[in-house]
């Protein structure tokens, strides 16, 4: 060891200090993103990895990524993929899949190069979710979601990478990364990222636009909102007052977790009158979330949007930031397993969505019970069987992906009632706040727990009685009594009937679109009223025709708008296209009505020990 020591010294006497830094940059992945030299609507991005000690490397982009829990390919965005050895001649190359490239002689690496293609001005946006999604618009905007830009060499995604990112100078970066700058010029500047791992560079996106920014503090916690509005119809200054509330009231919920130092909202407004985003919604990432909304919406609705988008994605910095499961701290992007635990990581952010503004102050109880009770009208048309654990561990396959909306609603139904069942064996002190508190104390945001083991601590940390409430309404295939829990509180569950439209739930219609083909169909998964269970209408069926009118994607609106005008008593009939085949449907109209379940004040012996738990579940 002292031999050691006095050669490393003798080193940097002679100039090895540079040596030695050499030999730390070697573990580092460096790309660059150039954002001033766009062309054909693509950027151009180059890698250079550390030396390679194997002669074949794939490197990969990602398929799937966290929160999205679908399969995406973003390697189908990527051309003109070439590798260069250190004196910058091609090496062999071979495309595997859509996302991977096998490298020759990848001890001679020298770098990857490629250019990338966004997906907001790709007709249908190539299927991906607009916030999960890029957007290339040379000197305006550029939405860096970084897993569809950067990719990574199979199986040395966890060291450390800087990014430089190349931009014209009048463009700022809306972010939660801390950066440096250096100003190439009056024209250019280079933005440098510094992570730990391919990890953090995925799970923080970029905006990059004409700054439109506001900022506040809450607690020790900064907040930035980074705005881009296409016309610019609105200003960051204009939602303000939504934000500044709703954020400050978040924060004082959460109590003492507090180890997020910056927290970015990247809000993409799009414009309808060309080929832009189009879908609308948030990604969360642990620090950020991305937030898409089209311009035309009204501010007020604007308002409401963002407040519950950014509701539910900023709770997340609880979970999976600072209590997940080794599946979501080593995600593998090309090859993933999920967690059983989507009942956690979604559906108690959903609860705490909710729950918050019930707490503080910013809604109603009974606005709180209204949209608890609409998630158990909505998931009461999936399975209630299917055990909730099986579901999340499989949710990219084909029998369960289209079940991931009831994570929204059964999930955050499975919070509700672990509440309250928590709130009743402790006489009100603790909740399901307190102990997602306690699992953050004891895991935190470096260190995962093992998948099998969650709710062995849930229970030490609780109520061995809660060990039953899993084995039966989450693992288990019973469905959730939801009036047991309900009655704890003094509440209790009661059917109404409503009055629809013939097409139209207020103004949700039963019908939906296809993308793809244009043919218009009944949605699945939703109660229709009681003439469309009349006439025999099933979830999928294709609308044909109406009263012998012909139903496309061109002339649809008239006829199914003009059913608001309909009256008892007349005759009507349609043409549905089902399992391939065409069937004439025919009735008598009647006041169509639907059928839902409501949360109101129950009838209980011990009315005051009820309201005295309810007062600590919505309250405390």
């Amino acid at each position: 060891m002292k031999t050691k020591l006095i050669l490393i010294l003798f080193l940097f006497l002679l100039g090895g200090k540079d040596i030695i830094i050499a030999r730390e940059k070697s573990a580092v992945v460096s790309a660059t993103i150039d954002l001033v030299n766009v062309e054909n609507d693509r950027v151009k991005v180059k890698i250079d990895f550390p030396n390679i000690a194997k002669s074949k490397a794939v490197f990969c982009i990602p398929k799937t990524v966290p929160g999205t829990y679908s399969t995406d390919n973003y390697g189908r965005f990527i051309e003109n993929f070439k590798a260069v050895d250190y004196q910058g001649n091609l090496l062999q190359t071979k495309q595997l899949d859509s996302n991977r490239w096998e490298i020759s002689n990848a001890r001679k690496l020298g770098n990857i190069s490629y250019e990338v293609n966004d997906t907001y001005d790709i007709e249908k946006e190539g299927g991906v979710f607009s916030p999960a999604g890029t957007n290339i618009e040379a000197d305006k905007n550029f939405m860096l979601n970084l897993y569809a830009f950067v990719g990574y060499i199979q199986n040395m995604d966890k060291i450390a990478y800087d990014l430089t990112v190349e931009r014209p100078s009048h463009l700022y970066p809306g972010t939660a990364l801390d950066f440096t700058s250096e100003n190439k010029n009056d024209a250019r500047v280079s933005d440098i990222f510094k992570v730990e791992r391919y990890f953090d560079l995925t799970d923080n996106p970029i905006m990059y636009a004409v700054p439109d920014t506001l900022s506040f503090k809450t607690g020790n916690m900064e907040i930035l909102l980074s705005m881009y509005s296409a016309t610019g119809k609105y200003k960051a200054k204009d939602l303000e007052g939504a934000l500044v509330k709703t954020m400050k009231a978040q924060k004082k919920f959460l109590g003492d977790i507090d180890n997020t130092h910056r927290y970015a909202v990247l809000l993409y407004l799009a414009d309808n009158a060309k080929l832009d985003a189009r879908g609308t919604g948030a990604l969360e990432h642990n620090n950020s979330t991305t937030v898409v909304f089209s311009e035309n919406t009204r501010l007020e609705i604007l308002e409401q949007a963002l407040v519950d988008v950014v509701s539910h994605e900023f709770f997340h910095i609880l979970t999976p930031l600072n209590v997940h499961s080794k599946e979501i701290h080593y995600f593998d992007f090309n090859d993933p397993k999920m967690s059983q635990h989507l009942w956690m990581y979604e559906g108690v952010t959903e609860y705490f969505a909710n729950l918050f503004q019930v707490n503080q102050g910013l809604c109603y109880e009974t606005e709180f019970f209204e949209r608890m009770a609409e998630k158990i009208n909505i998931s009461k048309q999936f399975d209630d069987t299917v055990p909730f654990t099986l579901m999340s561990q499989n949710i990219l396959s084909d029998e369960h992906k289209n079940s991931f909306y009831n994570v929204y609603q059964k999930g955050a139904l499975i919070g509700m009632c672990l509440d309250i069942a928590l709130r009743d064996f402790s006489n009100g002190k603790r909740g399901i706040l307190d102990l997602m508190q306690q699992l953050s104390k004891k895991y935190g945001k470096d260190k995962p727990f093992k998948d099998k083991d969650l709710v062995k601590e849930i229970v030490k940390l609780t109520h061995p009685r809660i060990q039953q409430f899993f084995d039966v309404y989450v693992s288990g295939d019973s469905p959730i009594p939801y009036n047991s829990f309900l009655n704890k509180v003094g509440l209790t569950l009661q059917k109404k009937t409503l009055e629809t439209d013939y097409f139209f739930n207020g103004n949700i219609p039963y019908v939906d679109i296809n993308g793809d083909t244009g043919e218009i169909y009944f949605r699945k998964r939703t109660n229709f009223n009681s003439f469309l269970q009349q006439m025999g209408i099933k979830g999928g069926d294709i609308l044909k025709a109406i009263n012998g009118t012909s139903i496309s994607k061109a002339n649809y609106r008239d006829p199914i708008l003009a059913t608001r005008n309909w009256k008892p008593g007349m005759d009507v009939s349609f043409t549905i296209e089902r399992d391939g085949k065409n069937i004439q449907l025919s009735s008598t109209t009647i006041a169509p009505t639907e059928t839902v379940w409501e949360i109101v004040e129950g009838e209980q012996t011990d009315k005051s020990k009820a309201l005295q738990l309810r007062k600590f579940w919505l309250k405390s």
